[in-house]
């Protein structure tokens, strides 16, 4: 009985011990977790990573691209790891951290196997234009399997955070913007308004009509486009102004500087994005949504996804080396800088984070190339496909067993192939390979089930099968030689896996971030497990990459 009491006396001394208050000592009060009031995305569509040096000594001290690299952190070996390397599948690699492999976005454009019909990435008919009475506005992130850098700040904050996207492109707005967006506009070519769509919202937030009523694109066509810089710079760091292989998108007529622009005024919206006015109305337009939402001013860090995309609509006409190019980014220099004053002056010098790529690079035209003795030369998908279906229905009596060549993919009509009895799959496999196998551009040309056996250069093999998701991917591979791409006699095009076409520019700068450079091979799937570090929170849900740690702070 005493051992029994014994026994409970100490457990009371131990419970009341245990239960009385005692001073704190050394106790630290609980910080706020340190994050930046604003994270700018900026993506500028088609732009190889040897602009940021061959037009260096023409960017301005106060323009956006020397400022980035002198008092940012500047990764010069980032690569992008699939292919085709092309504007959807790149904006959704830079937001995702992943791969097309694995976030469904193959392509701009695909066949899918399931629904069996060609699929537009962004499209989605169960929602409408808000803003416009046109159908540019039937777009939805929803083609997209995982969740985004934006999406993953969206979750960490409860949803307080603010996430705005804004491009020309639906796709350059929406995939970065993600699934739980505040909201996304992009620009409709038959209004020259910005639009969104019901995925969004039910109607324009009034600063966004407040812009649209400005009618900017008339106001910037109201004159010419000549030259930005003394007519010897061109002559030095260009070819010739009127080749016969530059694209004309303003006219059989018009082919030099200066183009006149007025002529478009209340009639061609779509002229806007082949001119550097068109990343002049996407600052301005990212400048009113920084307002106009309060970015910046909350308790939470808000993003703003921005792309530019004129560089691209310029680069496919006129070609990497034109004046014009040279033209687009002396211009889109100075536009950035401003963009970067307007940031300081808004949110505050180093109080918010930019990080600037582009989705992908472009090929020399074959043209400019070949004048100069360099291997290329151009492969026209349409014309090889009609060629090869005219000689298959001569020799099967079916039309139509090709459906096309997308994303360097030959897309067979197997619907067809398997309901016919005396089409036999594998002989037309046989015989499209061997046919495409003799082509001059054609390097190599494979089944894609084969491809883990396939013969191939590492680099390759991985960027083919990082690209390939068997729903909305093609049945035969085609690799071009390098220099070779999918085109006519004028303009060029990008989407292989040779570095003209993935070596992409990365540039840090602002809150949280060093001062300094990297030669190290990154890549583009990096960029968002980066930013997921330096804000603290996960990244996004099919995220491949990893943190680049010498970047932070």
């Amino acid at each position: 009985m005493r051992k029994i009491f014994c026994c409970l006396a100490v457990c009371f001394v131990v419970v009341t011990s245990f239960g009385q208050a005692k001073p704190a000592q050394n106790v630290v009060a609980p910080q706020t977790l340190a994050r930046p009031k604003l994270v700018v995305g900026i993506v500028i569509d088609q732009m190889r990573w040897d602009y940021l040096y061959r037009y260096y000594n023409i960017f301005k001290a106060t323009g956006g691209f020397k400022r980035l690299m002198n008092d940012g952190f500047t990764c010069d070996n980032t690569l992008i790891p699939y292919t085709p390397t092309v504007t959807a599948a790149g904006h959704a690699s830079i937001y995702t951290g992943s791969v097309p492999a694995i976030d469904g976005i193959v392509g701009n454009d695909w066949y899918d196997n399931l629904q069996h019909k060609m699929v537009y990435c962004t499209a989605d008919t169960t929602v409408n234009t808000v803003g416009s009475t046109t159908n540019e506005g039937k777009m939805s992130p929803n083609n997209l399997l995982v969740t985004t850098i934006t999406d993953e700040l969206r979750l960490a904050t409860n949803f307080q955070s603010k996430v705005i996207g804004v491009a020309l492109k639906d796709r350059a707005s929406i995939l970065p913007a993600g699934h739980s967006a505040t909201g996304a506009y992009w620009y409709d070519h038959q209004t020259g308004d910005f639009i969104t769509s019901t995925y969004y919202s039910s109607d324009l937030p009034d600063w966004v009509k407040a812009f649209n009523k400005r009618k900017m694109a008339d106001s910037l066509y109201n004159g010419t486009w000549d030259m930005f810089l003394p007519r010897d710079i061109y002559e030095q760091y260009s070819t010739e102004d009127n080749t016969p292989y530059e694209g004309k998108p303003f006219g059989k007529d018009s082919s030099v500087f200066p183009y006149d622009l007025t002529k478009y005024i209340g009639k061609d919206y779509s002229k806007i994005a082949s001119t550097p006015y068109g990343n002049t109305l996407t600052a301005e337009m990212a400048e009113a949504a920084v307002t106009g939402e309060g970015l910046g001013k909350g308790s939470n860090t808000d993003f703003l996804a921005v792309s530019f995309s004129s560089p691209d609509y310029i680069g496919h006409a006129f070609g990497a080396n034109s004046w014009e190019q040279l033209d687009d980014f002396a211009r889109l220099d100075e536009t950035l800088g401003k963009f970067l004053d307007f940031l300081d002056a808004t949110i505050g010098k180093n109080q918010y984070t930019v990080f600037l790529t582009a989705d992908h690079g472009v090929a020399h035209i074959a043209g400019f190339m070949k004048e100069y003795g360099l291997p290329s030369g151009t492969f026209n998908n349409a014309a090889v496909v009609k060629q090869m279906n005219t000689i298959l229905k001569n020799k099967y009596g079916k039309d139509g067993i090709i459906r096309g060549i997308i994303n360097y993919q030959v897309a067979l009509n197997n619907e067809l192939l398997d309901t016919t009895e005396f089409l036999n799959r594998n002989d037309i496999i046989d015989w499209v390979t061997g046919y495409l196998q003799n082509q001059d551009a054609v390097a190599r040309v494979f089944t894609l089930e084969d491809l883990p056996a396939t013969p191939l250069n590492s680099k390759q093999k991985e960027m083919i099968t990082n690209g390939y998701y068997p729903q909305r991917s093609g049945d035969i591979q085609i690799i071009l030689k390098p220099g070779y791409y999918d085109g006519g006699t004028t303009g060029t095009t990008h989407g292989s896996w040779a570095p003209y076409d993935a070596h992409i520019p990365l540039l840090f700068y602002g809150w949280g971030i060093k001062h300094g450079k990297l030669n190290r091979e990154t890549y583009m799937t990096d960029i968002s497990p980066t930013i997921a570090a330096l804000l603290h929170i996960q990244m996004p849900s099919g995220s491949i990459g990893h943190v680049i740690e010498d970047v932070i702070k």
